[in-house]
């Protein structure tokens, strides 16, 4: 049954939702933020800068008005970078109607609050009904390309997680139901951090066996940190933590694990983030992380040794020998 959809955002994984959307059938609105790309977008039916190569259906609507985005949508799928969410979410606000399902497909955390998205709609609308979130190993081009690729749809509501399910899922793009929406927000952000250190670490050329290693502790604490919080330890084996963590930190269309890369081989991280604008997820995300870990007296020492080479001007060499310095310890802690 054909359904009017909006999607908020007009990245490369915004674009690639709306143009899933689409193709599936749905009347489907894309909001894009820079006016000029929007016209642009209508004209050329391409999203040149965050997703070229890729053509839109001609049904896609492209629109930088987020009254048109929002008007007569049954779901409205937000999918803004984190630290403009709040005012982008605030925007939009009065013209969502109650009914209208909302899924957050951001993955990251708020800088300063250090909340996850959902819990920043909440914060802005207290009232607001329960929300679901999408995560997953999820390299836009490779979707928008129709490659077989897995997600999943978490929320508390178990009726709203299905809805999205059936919403989204097509032949090619499966996604499961979860119940654990803040382990699933957690492990979509905090795997950001840890794979711009596993692009260091290859960067820095320490093998296959250090980036192996990275990646099994680096699920550890992704995991200690969101059981501290309340999430489920399970969801952390699941596709938006382990799935979303080997992907992120071993594909080569990761952004955090080229930004590693180039850091490990001697580039400055002012000069990559002035490059490529859209790697600031994991950065930002680096800072959320250490307060986090502080305030739930959790021990995160990979995304501590990262926030240093962001923002401390320890090097990445010397951010690899803290981290193998430290006192010896079982596995499971």
């Amino acid at each position: 049954m054909m359904e009017r959809i909006g999607v908020v955002g007009a990245g490369a994984w915004g674009t690639t939702l709306a143009k899933l959307l689409a193709e599936k059938g749905h009347s489907v609105s894309l909001w894009v933020h820079e006016r000029d790309l929007a016209v642009t977008m209508a004209r050329e039916r391409e999203n040149s800068l965050y997703l070229p190569g890729v053509k839109l259906p001609a049904a896609l609507e492209i629109t930088a008005s987020l009254t048109e985005v929002a008007r007569g949508c049954s779901a409205l799928l937000l999918v803004t970078p984190s630290h403009v969410f709040r005012s982008v979410f605030t925007n939009l606000l009065p013209f969502v109607d109650p009914s209208t399902v909302l899924v957050s497909a951001t993955k990251g955390l708020e800088p300063i609050s250090c909340m996850t998205i959902s819990q920043v709609m909440h914060d802005v609308a207290p009232h607001l009904r329960t929300v679901a979130v999408l995560s997953g190993p999820t390299f836009a081009k490779e979707v928008s390309g129709g490659l077989p690729t897995a997600a999943v749809a978490a929320s508390e509501e178990a009726e709203a997680a299905l809805r999205v399910q059936d919403l989204l899922s097509t032949p090619t793009f499966r996604v499961y139901a979860g119940s654990d929406p803040l382990g699933v927000e957690l492990g979509g952000a905090i795997k950001n951090v840890i794979a711009i250190a596993a692009g260091i670490v290859d960067g820095l050329g320490l093998g296959h066996n250090a980036v192996a290693a990275l990646i099994t502790r680096g699920l550890r604490e992704m995991t200690r940190l969101g059981v501290a919080m309340g999430a489920r330890a399970e969801t952390f084996a699941g596709l938006a933590g382990l799935g979303d963590l080997v992907l992120t930190c071993t594909g080569d269309l990761s952004r955090n694990r080229q930004l590693g890369l180039a850091l490990g081989k001697g580039a400055a991280l002012s000069e990559l983030l002035q490059r490529s604008p859209t790697v600031k997820e994991g950065v930002n995300a680096s800072k959320a992380a250490v307060e986090l870990a502080q305030r739930f007296s959790v021990d995160m020492p990979i995304c501590r040794e990262s926030y240093a080479v962001f923002f401390e001007h320890r090097s990445p060499r010397e951010a690899v020998v803290s981290l193998l310095s430290r006192a010896l310890k079982s596995e499971e802690t």
